[in-house]
C-alpha cells in the first residue's frame, strides 16, 4: 500500500492495494460524491449508502494514502484539546456534547467492525495520562476537572503500567485501538456491497454547479452528484478554513522487545513535546508503538531528527529488540480546538467538509461520519451547531490576501533554467534536496540517487507560500497550509491542487 512519505508505517503492511469492484457509469447522477479515502470519507460513505444513498468516493491515490496510513490509530474520548478548554470556549453543554460524540465514534467503530466483520484488531483498552511534578500534577488535575464537568468517565489511581517517571495519573476508562488500514478496507467492502462506487487514482479538481447537482471534475472525467463532501484532510483549493487550520508533523515508530512484556493500555505524558505509546498485534507478532515529537509542516531544518529523539526516548524506557517501522504524518489543529463538520464556508450549498482533527483523526474521523450522515439527510443533530464551519470569522482582508499570493505564484512563469545555469546550484547529495540563491530568487533542487536533477520553482500554487524540504519523508512540504509535494514536484497532498513546476530546459544527469 503507497502513502504520502517514504517512510513505511506498520499499516501499510497489509498486501496489495485496495481492489474496487463495482463500476462508476460515467453521466449517471449521484446523490453524494465523496472526496477521500481515508477514515472521513470511508465512514461517511458507508453510513450515507446503509441509509439508502446512491454514493461514490474519489479518492486521488489509493485507499489510505494520506494521514489514515500513517496514523498511530487510537481511539479517545480523552482529546488533544482537554475538556477543561472546551467547558472554557464552549460551555459545559458543549463540552459534554463532544464526550458524548466521542464515545458514539467509539462504539460506531466497534458496531461496524462487529456487522461487517472486519479484522482491524479492534479493542477496548484503558488510557492513562502521567504527570510528573507540580506544574504538571495542575495541569493533570485541571484536565480531570473538565473532564468530569464534561460527563466523560476519568478517575485519578496510584499506578501506571508504564516505565515513565509520573507523581500523578488519571485513568480514562474504554479508550481503544484498532488496525486503520484493515478497518477501512473493510468499510470499502461493505460500502461496496451496499452497492456504492470506489474510484482510485481519480484526482478530483474543479466543480461546477448546473441546475439540480454539481459536476466534478477529476483525472478520470467528470462526476456528477447533487452533494459533495469533501474529506481530504483540509479542503481543496482556497477556503477560510485554510487559515483557520495549521498542518502539523507527527511522528511515530513500531518496534518489538526483548522482554517481551507489552503495555495492554493506551499511555501518554504532558511533556513539550508529548510522548506517547501502546501495543499492537499483527500477523502474530506484537509491536510497540510509540509517537510524539511533533512540529509544524515546513518548519525546521532537520526534520529526520524528530526520528532521532523519539528511538532514543523508547530506547531509554525499554529493551528493543528492533525498530522494524519508522513513519509521519499530517495532522491539522483548529483555531479553537474543535473539529469544523459540516457545511463549507462560503460554498454553494450541499458542499460539505470536514477538517481540524489535531492528533484525534480516527476519532473525529468517525464522529465526521455521523454527523455529516445526519445532515446531508436532513436530519436533526445536535452536532451541526457545535462542529459548524462557519462558526469561522470571514479573515480581515482574505480577497486581497488571494489575490497578492496569484501574483506570487507565477513568478517563474516562462523562466527555465539550462544545466550550465544550475550546475553550481546542484552539489548534492544522492537523496539530498536544499532550496538555493538564484539571481534573487528561491529554487528548489532535488538530486535523486541515481543523479538525476530536478530542479523547481518553490512557491506552492495554492496560496504562494515557499515549500521546505522535510528530509525526513523525502518530500516538499508547505509551511502555510501544509500541501506537500513529490521531489519531482508531484502533487502529494492538498489542499494545492496542481504540483510545483519544473524549472529546467532539459533532464540532467550529474556524475
Amino acid at each position: 500500500m503507497n502513502r504520502d512519505g517514504s517512510s513505511e508505517s506498520l499499516w501499510q503492511a497489509v498486501g496489495e492495494d485496495y481492489q474496487s469492484t463495482n463500476m462508476w457509469v460515467p453521466g449517471k447522477v449521484y446523490d453524494v460524491l465523496i472526496v477521500g479515502g481515508g477514515i472521513t470519507g470511508l465512514t461517511t460513505a458507508l453510513l450515507l449508502q446503509e441509509q439508502g444513498q446512491q454514493c461514490i468516493l474519489a479518492e486521488a491515490h489509493n485507499l489510505g494514502f494520506g494521514t489514515t496510513g500513517g496514523t498511530t490509530a487510537h481511539l479517545n474520548t480523552m482529546l488533544d484539546t482537554p475538556y477543561n478548554t472546551v467547558v472554557s470556549d464552549f460551555g459545559e453543554e458543549g463540552a459534554r456534547l463532544l464526550g458524548e460524540g466521542c464515545r458514539q465514534a467509539i462504539r460506531l467503530v466497534e458496531d461496524l467492525s462487529n456487522r461487517y466483520q472486519i479484522d482491524a484488531r479492534f479493542s477496548y483498552r484503558p488510557g492513562y495520562l502521567l504527570a510528573n511534578g507540580e506544574a504538571e500534577e495542575k495541569e493533570l488535575q485541571d484536565i480531570i476537572d473538565g473532564t468530569r464537568q464534561a460527563g466523560v468517565a476519568v478517575q485519578e489511581t496510584p499506578t501506571a503500567p508504564a516505565p515513565l517517571p509520573y507523581t500523578k495519573v488519571a485513568l480514562f476508562a474504554d479508550q481503544a485501538q484498532v488496525h486503520p488500514t484493515q478497518y477501512i478496507y473493510g468499510l470499502a467492502k461493505a460500502f461496496e456491497s451496499l452497492g456504492g462506487v470506489v474510484l482510485q487514482h481519480a484526482v478530483a479538481g474543479n466543480r461546477s454547479q448546473k441546475e439540480d447537482y454539481f459536476e466534478t471534475e477529476t483525472s478520470v472525467g467528470p462526476v456528477l452528484a447533487r452533494q459533495v463532501v469533501y474529506a481530504t484532510h483540509i479542503p481543496p483549493g482556497i477556503n477560510v478554513l485554510h487559515f483557520r487550520c495549521a498542518p502539523y508533523r507527527s511522528y511515530a515508530l513500531a518496534c518489538t522487545l526483548k522482554s517481551g512484556n507489552y503495555p495492554d493500555a493506551l499511555i501518554y505524558d504532558l511533556k513539550e513535546p508529548y510522548h506517547y505509546i501502546r501495543t499492537q498485534e499483527w500477523n502474530g507478532k506484537q509491536y510497540l508503538v510509540a509517537g510524539g515529537f511533533d512540529n509544524k509542516t515546513g518548519h525546521g531544518e532537520n526534520q529526520a531528527f524528530a526520528f532521532t529523539q523519539l528511538e532514543a526516548f523508547v530506547r531509554e524506557l525499554y529493551d528493543v529488540d528492533e525498530i522494524v517501522y519508522r513513519w509521519s504524518s499530517q495532522y491539522f489543529n483548529s483555531a479553537d480546538g474543535l473539529p469544523y463538520i459540516g457545511q463549507m464556508p462560503g460554498d454553494a450549498d450541499g458542499v460539505y467538509c470536514a477538517t481540524g482533527f489535531s492528533g484525534n483523526g480516527i476519532t473525529l474521523g468517525s464522529l465526521s461520519g455521523i454527523v455529516l450522515r445526519d445532515i446531508l439527510l436532513g436530519k436533526e443533530t445536535p452536532f451541526e451547531a457545535l462542529f459548524k464551519p462557519s462558526r469561522v470569522k470571514p479573515v480581515a482582508g482574505f480577497m486581497e490576501f488571494v489575490k497578492e499570493n496569484a501574483d506570487v505564484v507565477s513568478q517563474f512563469v516562462g523562466k527555465r533554467f539550462a544545466y550550465e545555469q544550475l550546475e553550481a546550484l546542484a552539489g548534492l547529495a544522492p537523496g539530498e534536496g536544499r532550496l538555493a540563491d538564484w539571481e534573487g530568487k528561491k529554487v528548489a533542487i532535488y538530486k535523486d540517487e541515481a543523479g538525476k536533477v530536478y530542479a523547481l520553482d518553490p512557491v506552492c500554487p495554492h496560496a504562494g507560500c515557499v515549500v521546505d524540504w522535510n528530509n525526513a519523508e523525502t518530500s516538499w512540504d508547505c509551511p502555510c497550509h501544509g500541501s506537500r509535494f513529490a521531489p519531482n514536484g508531484a502533487l502529494l497532498t492538498g489542499p494545492a491542487r496542481k504540483g510545483l513546476e519544473p524549472l529546467l530546459q532539459e533532464d540532467f544527469e550529474g556524475d
